[in-house]
């Protein structure tokens, strides 16, 4: 069993990371999904962003340490798109985490990374929001700093396929990213 926090996209906490947090949790899994905004999600990647703008980036980081506060130190920090940034960015407060599960977006900065963490990275292929050339950088550069990366990459899928709710979704996709989820978190 894995301690898991698991952050919202831009979207805001959306029935999605609901659902993918129980289904983590029928994996066995204890699971936080935090809300970064504290309002209602939003229906469009614009009002998402316009959100985002209106509430601040620290904001969004601030909140996302307080929900971190009683995590165990060897939780897996995880998130959808923006999410997954805002699980890199609290890479480097939080040394002894167990994994980076990053869903359709990149997060951590090499600095940030201890030999031996373990990261999974899904993205769209291709992704608008992440470029391969971006991608691909990021890879070697985690890689260099000692983490172990996976990435996944989902030919035809939209950038956030795992949403029900949205135009992107690729149900089989989305089920492939979960399947190979599972066995992360199972190492």
């Amino acid at each position: 069993m894995r301690h898991i926090v698991l952050f919202h996209s831009v979207y805001g906490l959306r029935p999605a990371v609901l659902r993918a947090a129980e289904r983590l949790r029928a994996a066995g899994h204890e699971v936080v999904t935090p809300d970064l905004y504290g309002v209602p999600a939003v229906d469009t990647v614009a009002d998402g962003f316009a959100l985002f703008d209106r509430i601040g980036r620290e904001v969004v980081l601030d909140r996302a340490r307080t929900a971190l506060r009683d995590a165990p130190a060897d939780a897996v920090l995880a998130g959808f798109s923006m999410g997954a940034g805002v699980a890199g960015a609290m890479l480097a407060e939080r040394p002894d985490t167990a994994g980076l599960l990053l869903l359709h977006g990149t997060g951590g900065a090499p600095e940030a990374v201890r030999p031996g963490l373990r990261v999974q990275l899904h993205l769209a292929d291709p992704d608008e929001y992440e470029p391969q050339d971006e991608v691909d950088e990021w890879q070697r550069a985690m890689t260099a700093a000692g983490a172990t990366v996976d990435v996944h990459r989902y030919p035809g899928a939209g950038h956030l396929f795992t949403d029900p709710d949205v135009p992107d979704h690729d149900p089989r996709a989305a089920e492939r990213l979960w399947d190979r989820s599972r066995d992360f978190l199972a190492g």
